[in-house]
């Protein structure tokens, strides 16, 4: 009997503490008014409730006009046949600010069953009275006989880029948020020709928003305005010194009363559609250089941690060994360079393969950078795979960290002889190598017999064989030491390169249009073209914009309409970046374009 009053208590006190938890109680007011202007302080419960106290001191700051007014809603849901009911109680009072200046409403609280709740705080910033409007004093339009419709300058209607920085280190992060502020008067009906910033000399990555614009109101030079959030961008400055943000426009749709003509008009709503052109203002970002780097820093600004592990540190001779470095924090994470092993010369290493998880938010790039590192241990012994060392540059301290990861001890057993003729790959195909052809097999078929007494030395064929060889070394002397000077030089090499390098990326752009990836579609045309001027004029991507792209190209002798199609393609692409337009037909008709221009390039920039 005794335990089941103590199984019966305890199933009584988890259904209250369940129902506690369940129990909201919120508040909710305009977060910036005018003074003078009434507003609504409104309270949602989801229980029924008694003992309703205002927030303490909210008189002190606010004149009570009325309430509360109490309601209540009712909503059904049904879940998985599952039919929830929740009854909601509305508490509103009107109120009226005594002074401007930014208030904080402290908790307001009620009682549930003989338990308090205690609400959110609140922040409400009062400014002072602005102008007032036809539509704020009651005049009826008929009584004024024509509508006087809001002015759309600049006060009333603007857009702005927001800067999270303005004095900034080179490859430091920036959240860049482009702003309307619409007078709330203003009936915003849709845009026509966006133009947003294309931010020259940053390396750019947007933050995901919603593609329905919400306003919210915000106070800007004391005034109360409904702002929407049009794009959010992650910049990286790539150069030092003083960066500007130049301005760009876009025309939007407002709807406007005209002036009555008859008494039909003046009976009926009679409404036009006006386009109002705003354009922003530029804004300068200061880039300080970084101070001089450390012998182990890869290009990383921010706040990074690094992590190891190996695959294994029992191996045999020829086995394929993994090391995997992870590069995880707040920051530049996509421009970070791999940093380098060192191994002893007794192992076979290949190139590391790296993988970037990135994340664009509110606060910044975060992700991780991993890194595989593949080498193979060619013969037995204990060696030590020395830690790997990361130095990366902290903005908010403003001196370089450096991070290492452990050192490993590697013990090497030889292995069999099977294992040391098989064929070892790493993870790319073209790594494939045959270790070990010691073992011949037993040739088939006729011998090739010498009469006795004949020598091979000193015969007709012996010296034209070695007058062959020597030329033939001579030449290989002298090509691969043009080879080894052409390798020397780096641009050289690249410039070599360039057509081969922006071929893959033009049939990654073709993989992503079949897979209607418009974003990654367009982006990899760019970076196509971008990274084949570079290469091919000697410029460096940090460097490289549309001015001085098209400067370099005319003094190659590049035609004028080549250069007008590079042109188009490049904004094409910037424009969908923010703005998707056309359809797959539009897609093809740029992808066929880049790649004749890209093709004409090629014959007419002289090395």
């Amino acid at each position: 009997m005794m335990k089941k009053l103590i199984t019966y208590i305890f199933f009584v006190c988890v259904a209250i503490a369940a129902r506690a938890e369940q129990t909201r109680f919120t508040m909710s007011a305009p977060n910036a008014v005018e003074m003078g202007q009434q507003f609504r302080l409104s309270f949602q419960l989801n229980d029924r409730g008694s003992n309703l106290q205002l927030p303490p001191g909210l008189s002190d700051n606010f004149q009570i006009l009325m309430g509360p007014s109490t309601g209540q809603s009712t909503s059904i849901q049904t879940i998985n046949g599952k039919t929830t009911t929740e009854i909601t109680y509305s508490y509103t009072y009107i109120l009226r600010a005594r002074a401007e200046g930014k208030f904080e409403v402290r908790p307001a609280s009620v009682e549930v069953n003989g338990k308090v709740f205690e609400s959110n705080s609140l922040t409400i910033q009062v400014v002072k009275a602005q102008a007032s409007t036809p539509a704020q004093s009651g005049t009826s339009q008929a009584e004024q006989g024509t509508t006087q419709n809001i002015d759309l300058d600049k006060d009333n209607l603007f857009v702005r880029v927001d800067l999270s920085k303005r004095n900034v280190y080179r490859g430091e992060q920036i959240i860049a948020t482009v702003k309307l502020y619409v007078n709330p008067n203003v009936p915003i009906h849709g845009f026509d020709d966006v133009n947003l910033p294309t931010y020259e000399g940053f390396y750019t990555q947007d933050i995901e928003i919603p593609q329905q614009i919400n306003f919210t109101r915000e106070v800007y030079n004391d005034k109360i305005y409904q702002v929407g959030i049009l794009k959010k961008t992650i910049l990286f400055p790539q150069q030092n010194g003083r960066l500007t943000i130049e301005p760009f426009s876009m025309a939007l749709l407002v709807r406007q009363r005209v002036k009555a003509r008859s008494f039909f008009d003046d009976f009926f709503d009679n409404y036009r559609t006006v386009k109002a052109r705003v354009t922003s203002d530029a804004v300068a970002v200061n880039v300080k250089d970084l101070p001089t780097a450390p012998a182990h820093f890869m290009g990383g600004v921010g706040n990074f941690q690094l992590s190891s592990e190996i695959s294994s540190t029992n191996v045999s001779t020829n086995d394929a060994v993994t090391l995997k470095v992870r590069i995880s924090g707040n920051g530049n994470i996509r421009l970070v360079r791999s940093p380098k092993l060192e191994l002893p010369s007794d192992f076979e290493v290949y190139d590391p393969r790296t993988t970037d998880n990135v994340s664009a938010t509110n606060n910044g790039a975060t992700g991780t950078k991993t890194i595989e590192y593949l080498f193979q241990p060619r013969f037995e012994g204990d060696y030590t795979i020395p830690p790997i060392r990361f130095a990366y540059f902290n903005p908010a301290t403003g001196k370089y960290d450096t991070k290492a990861t452990e050192s490993y001890t590697l013990h090497v057993e030889k292995g069999t002889e099977e294992q040391n003729t098989t064929v070892v790959s790493s993870l790319r195909k073209e790594d494939l190598q045959l270790i070990g052809q010691d073992i011949r097999y037993i040739k088939s078929g006729k011998a090739m017999l010498q009469v006795k007494g004949y020598t091979f030395y000193g015969s007709t064929i012996f010296y034209l064989i070695y007058l062959i060889s020597a030329v033939l070394f001579v030449v290989l002397y002298f090509v691969y030491r043009k080879k080894a000077r052409e390798n020397a030089n780096i641009a050289l090499v690249r410039n070599k390169k360039a057509n081969r390098v922006a071929t893959k990326r033009l049939k990654a752009a073709a993989t992503f249009m079949k897979q209607n990836n418009n974003e990654a579609f367009h982006d990899a045309i760019l970076k196509a073209f971008w990274g084949y001027l570079s290469d091919k004029l000697s410029i460096p991507i940090a460097d490289l914009n549309r001015e001085n792209a098209v400067s370099k190209l005319k003094d190659k002798n590049v035609s004028d309409e080549v250069i007008q199609d590079f042109e188009e393609v490049v904004e094409q692409c910037e424009f969908a970046r923010y703005a998707p337009v056309g359809g797959a037909e539009a897609r093809h008709d740029l992808y066929k374009k880049a790649e004749t221009t890209m093709s004409r390039f090629e014959k007419q920039i002289k090395r």
